[in-house]
């Protein structure tokens, strides 16, 4: 993994074997980023790619392997209640499947980079966001 700052906003490229989500972390740990929204693309190995099930308040996980293109990846950092960074990335994948072209999107839990992964990460300035629990809906919201 390499990254620059370039005026606010830190480019940063994840190689091969490595896993984009928390090398993003590591990154915001390193350079004191305590809220953050980033987008990326590239070409993953790995996907473990997670849907909300509300009625039980549940992840329910899928992992893809092989060749997947990382047609698009967004998210954000935010401080949870316990004052630790809190990922909150969604993905859109595509993969070959017997010769059919397929898509997977969802919460992402974790992205292995093949090929290398290009991130754009920008912190927000002046402000921090928070996140805060709902219990009605048993996840979490930003909080201003």
């Amino acid at each position: 993994m390499d990254y620059r700052k370039f005026g606010e906003t830190f480019y940063i490229r994840i190689d091969k074997g490595e896993e984009i989500i928390s090398n993003i972390l590591e990154i915001c740990r390193k350079e004191g980023i305590r809220s953050a929204v980033y987008s990326g693309i590239g070409g993953c190995k790995e996907a473990e790619i997670q849907t909300f099930i509300p009625e039980s308040g549940t992840f329910e996980t899928h992992t893809y392997t092989g060749m997947l293109e990382l047609v698009s990846l967004n998210g954000n950092l935010i401080l949870s209640e316990e004052n630790e960074l809190y990922h909150h990335t969604h993905a859109l994948i595509s993969y070959k499947d017997n010769g059919e072209h397929k898509l997977a999107a969802g919460h992402m839990k974790s992205l292995t980079v093949l090929y290398t992964a290009e991130i754009e990460l920008r912190p927000v300035k002046e402000g921090v966001i928070r996140r805060k629990f709902d219990p009605e809906t048993g996840t979490g919201f930003w909080s201003f």
